[in-house]
């Protein structure tokens, strides 16, 4: 029998905190118990295990940081929506590190609804932010690639204190995205036209 108070969605709300205190790789489902003060073995009517649980976490974030990156990007275009996008994106990653990092897991496609809301936001909010550029695929998915690589290896590296040069890390910020817009605005097409 489910412990009173205890539901799924406050263990993974507790478990997101934990991720931004210690980190998203000392999420436990131990700790999880010591902070609800219960046995461990109570927290497996709520999730089945902790794969489980760290996915929860990486819907939990994901759905959190699209949020913020939608009400950034509203009624915005081009290089405008770009820098928002950037923004918001980077601003979640280093209020909420161990959230973030829970958004950079490989989800199993299997364990996760099609239809998750998060999931469809994020898709049709970054698609449509780049199709502003008169993106289509496989143009799309090749953009959001770069995106996504530029973005997180610069959030990790910012992170981690990887910059030490005395450039201030909020202009390099600025420049990154002003070469990505110039960038997707010239955006070299993929031919599909192979006729000789």
């Amino acid at each position: 029998m489910a412990r009173a108070g205890i539901t799924a969605d406050r263990l993974v709300a507790a478990a997101a905190e934990l991720a931004d205190e210690a980190g998203f790789e000392q999420v436990s489902l131990s700790a999880l118990a010591r902070r609800f003060g219960v046995r461990d073995a109570s927290l497996y009517s709520h999730v089945r295990n902790l794969q489980d649980l760290r996915h929860r976490i990486a819907l939990l974030a994901g759905g959190e940081m699209i949020d913020r990156i939608a009400v950034a990007v509203a009624g915005r275009s081009g290089r405008d929506a770009l820098a928002a996008y950037a923004d918001a994106y980077r601003a979640y990653a280093l209020e909420r590190p161990g959230r973030y990092a829970a958004t950079q897991i490989r989800i199993d496609p299997a364990l996760v609804d099609p239809d998750n809301p998060a999931m469809r936001r994020t898709v049709e909010i970054t698609y449509g932010m780049l199709r502003g550029y008169g993106l289509a695929e496989p143009d799309l998915t090749d953009a959001v690639r770069l995106l996504r690589a530029t973005f997180h290896g610069y959030c990790g590296l910012e992170a981690s204190g990887g910059f030490n040069a005395p450039r201030d890390v909020r202009a390099s910020w600025d420049r990154a995205v002003d070469a990505l817009h110039i960038a997707l605005e010239n955006w070299p097409r993929e031919e599909t036209d192979h006729h000789v």
